[in-house]
């Protein structure tokens, strides 16, 4: 007999949830099979098969709470019980609880395909899809190896436009009280509160202002961006114009880099650069180590491979530690302005957002410009109001004048 136990979670993380049972009591599973999914504080962890076997019981259902190292469940040798006279595979578990008062609405697909032609989802994916009522049918061919369907196939499929209904649907209940849900928070939800309040509550935290004509970026990376993506298989964005403008303004001015233990300032000689990722199940941000190292493309790599793997959660929990400093892009939902909040333990946060054509002032002569705000919240514990704006000024110089970041000025 083999106990299946909690793996270690990462960083700080003691507990987790048992989310989802991927097998049954009794069921065959071949070594390294993915059996459970743990909902930590962080991410959605696959606890996979030590070895070959049966599953002979389960310690831990759904929904508990189980501690790293705890037992989840025993594995028996051998290839598993005969299978009981052949039924139907057994379909993915549905939600009795209704995502809203109107009802399940129907999805775009027409009728939905035989299994045969359906496309096995992952396990993240596979959730969301119990969660929603969708079939793997339904959404068809997925973008994650051998066809399998990701997590953000069904995000993209949930995203369609519902298809105009051609059967009476069923009326929605009108009763008066009806009309509210109940859903209980995620771990991750509830760890994000918690930091969020600890941030305002600790850090004397203040913002400030500028924005950044955008022109000359826009320029660089239209003249460029075919020969960039050809060269190093990526594509050229706007966000390694800032990581670079940041890094270089963050060793100009470490008290932004820096953090406060106890009552010690800790100075850091590398940039760890968080990069905020919306996932599914909430905000995440993951960590560019040694900023200061990367090229364009190394940075535009990383970015890229980051936001693919928070849609389909598989990041992993030690991407997420370490950060210290962070940027956020609110301008990709369409913000104009915010003040963004600190990362604990972190003294500084960069927002980016919308980029708007304004009438500015060049030369004495009004022009139209593409222009975006930035905002950088910081601590003003150790971090001087001068050096804020100052270092503001700098990822601002920076972006506007990519040439800068070349020559190290």
């Amino acid at each position: 007999m083999t106990e299946i136990l909690v793996p270690t979670l990462g960083e700080s993380v003691t507990t987790a949830t048992v989310a989802r049972w991927l097998k049954k009591a009794g069921e065959s599973v071949a070594a390294d099979e993915p059996l459970v999914e743990l909902e930590t504080d962080k991410v959605t962890v696959e606890v996979n098969a030590p070895s070959a076997g049966t599953i002979e019981s389960i310690a831990a259902d759904e929904g508990a709470e189980v501690e790293v190292g705890g037992l989840l469940g025993t594995l028996g040798a051998g290839s598993g019980a005969s299978p009981a006279p052949k039924a139907p595979a057994p379909a993915a578990p549905k939600v009795e609880e209704p995502r809203s008062v109107a009802g399940p609405v129907a999805r775009p697909g027409g009728a939905e395909p035989t299994s045969a032609t359906s496309h096995a989802p992952l396990p993240a994916a596979a959730k969301m899809m119990a969660d929603n009522g969708i079939s793997a049918g339904q959404i068809g061919q997925g973008s994650a190896k051998d066809g399998r369907i990701a997590k953000g196939d069904v995000l993209e499929f949930l995203s369609r436009p519902a298809p105009a209904a051609t059967a009476p649907a069923a009326k929605a209940p009108r009763a008066t009280g009806e009309g509210e849900e109940r859903v209980k928070m995620t771990r991750l939800r509830i760890t994000i509160a918690r930091r969020l309040k600890e941030a305002q509550n600790t850090a004397a935290m203040l913002t400030t202002f500028n924005e950044v004509d955008m022109t000359n970026a826009m320029a660089l990376r239209a003249e460029y961006k075919d020969a960039f993506e050809k060269k190093h298989g990526v594509k050229l964005g706007f966000m390694s114009f800032f990581v670079k403008a940041c890094v270089a303004a963050l060793q100009e001015f470490p008290a932004v880099n820096a953090e406060i233990d106890g009552d010690e300032v800790v100075y850091k000689h590398f940039v760890n650069m968080g990069i905020a990722v919306g996932g599914p199940s909430g905000l995440v941000v993951p960590v560019l180590r040694n900023a200061q190292d990367l090229s364009f493309a190394g940075i535009e790599k990383a970015i890229g491979d980051f936001g693919k793997r928070v849609r389909d959660g598989q990041l992993k929990l030690e991407e997420m530690a370490g950060g210290s400093f962070t940027i956020t892009n609110g301008g990709i939902y369409g913000s104009l302005m915010s003040t963004p909040i600190l990362n604990p333990p972190q003294s500084g946060i960069l927002g980016m957002h919308a980029i708007k054509e304004r009438a500015m002032v060049v030369g004495g002569k009004i022009e139209v410009r593409p222009m975006m705000y930035i905002a950088l919240s910081y601590d003003h514990r150790i971090v001087d109001g001068k050096e804020a704006v100052s270092f503001l000024v700098r990822v601002k110089e920076g972006v506007e004048d990519a040439r800068r970041l070349l020559l190290g000025l």
